[in-house]
């Protein structure tokens, strides 16, 4: 593919979720959908004071933003407000989902410069994986994925219901359990 081709697929899909958005009328998802193209950009795009992938607090402030905070709150309140004609209000699994994807995002962010930690040295970017090493940012990251998972197997132990106890410990308990057990494995 192309720089142009590229170029045309990201804008034209930019252009259409802003149009979608427009002929659908919902407030909270016009918010996510320009705020989070409003972050791409600057996380993306090569000219003055933007460009901040190079940059690794501003990039994983990007990450962090886009994933953890306006995707969860805003297509939640876009259905809650917009498609069901309910209350602007913050319910505790939209809460309990937003607190999991901030640690998620952590990790994504961390994630991201791993396999890029050469090029980032020679090109004196000081990301964490450059500063502390591969191995150390990779145990640091699984220790954050194992306390997202082991929260959520204690929120599924105070659910007030069965079924979201089930759902709830249907993933986070094995993936727990996964991240402890087989973490050296993965790190070797």
């Amino acid at each position: 593919m192309t720089v142009e081709t590229g170029n045309v697929i990201v804008w034209g899909s930019a252009a259409a979720s802003l149009v979608v958005g427009l002929l659908i009328g919902s407030i909270p998802l016009l918010w996510t959908l320009g705020l989070s193209l409003l972050l791409g950009v600057v996380y993306s795009v090569d000219m003055p004071l933007l460009r901040w992938k190079r940059f690794p607090f501003l990039a994983a402030a990007c990450i962090f933003i886009v994933r953890a905070v306006l995707v969860q709150l805003g297509f939640f309140l876009h259905m809650r407000v917009f498609t069901l004609g309910g209350e602007a209000v913050l319910t505790p699994p939209i809460l309990f989902a937003t607190s999991f994807m901030c640690l998620c995002s952590v990790v994504i962010a961390l994630f991201k410069d791993i396999p890029d930690v050469e090029g980032d040295r020679q090109a004196s970017v000081r990301t964490l994986s450059v500063r502390l090493g591969v191995e150390k940012v990779f145990n640091i990251c699984r220790g954050i994925l194992l306390a997202a998972y082991s929260g959520a197997v204690l929120v599924a132990f105070t659910a007030t219901n069965t079924y979201s106890t089930v759902v709830m410990l249907d993933g986070p308990w094995p993936t727990a359990g996964g991240l402890t057990a087989l973490g050296p494995l993965m790190a070797a």
